[in-house]
């Protein structure tokens, strides 16, 4: 009599994608996690432990109204919410990380490549290919004519982080 074995929960569920998540921590770096809901962007920065994932950092783009910035889930907020989680990490000492996409399809110039750009541009080094990130005026919102809010926020982040 064959036995079958029955998949983990969370890979029944659709949830958790194995063989992927073995190579990311087998790197044996931080792991760079952008996840995107309906309304949100969030990006955390977690270390494995054989007892359980231990989370340094975490951002959601909601609290970017902190700094200004109205957006929540369109491309410049993926990238602001990308450059405060990145220098939270680096405060907590976090020099680079790999990029964790979890089970959402990665495309050029989309929002998990704008959390990326964000997080790089605050001094994480994560391996990334050439032309993967969205175009500049598309990251400053011109096509959403957020007009000069990006660019305060941005300022304030950065001013925040300095001290």
């Amino acid at each position: 009599m064959v036995q079958k074995r029955v998949p983990y929960k969370r890979r029944r569920e659709g949830k958790t994608n194995y063989k992927k998540r073995l190579k990311l921590v087998s790197s044996g770096k931080p792991r760079f996690i952008v996840r995107i809901s309906n309304k949100y962007v969030t990006c955390q920065v977690t270390k494995f432990k054989p007892e359980g994932d231990i989370t340094v950092c975490t951002f959601n783009s909601k609290k970017l109204s902190d700094y200004g910035f109205k957006g929540t889930k369109n491309l410049p907020s993926a990238y602001l919410a990308g450059l405060v989680c990145g220098f939270l990490a680096k405060k907590k000492g976090i020099k680079e990380a790999v990029l964790d996409s979890g089970l959402h399809v990665t495309l050029k110039g989309g929002r998990i490549f704008a959390a990326l750009k964000g997080a790089i541009d605050s001094g994480l080094k994560i391996p990334h290919g050439e032309g993967v990130f969205p175009q500049e005026s598309r990251l400053k919102g011109e096509h959403l004519k957020l007009g000069d809010s990006f660019l305060k926020a941005k300022d304030k982040i950065m001013e925040a982080f300095k001290k």
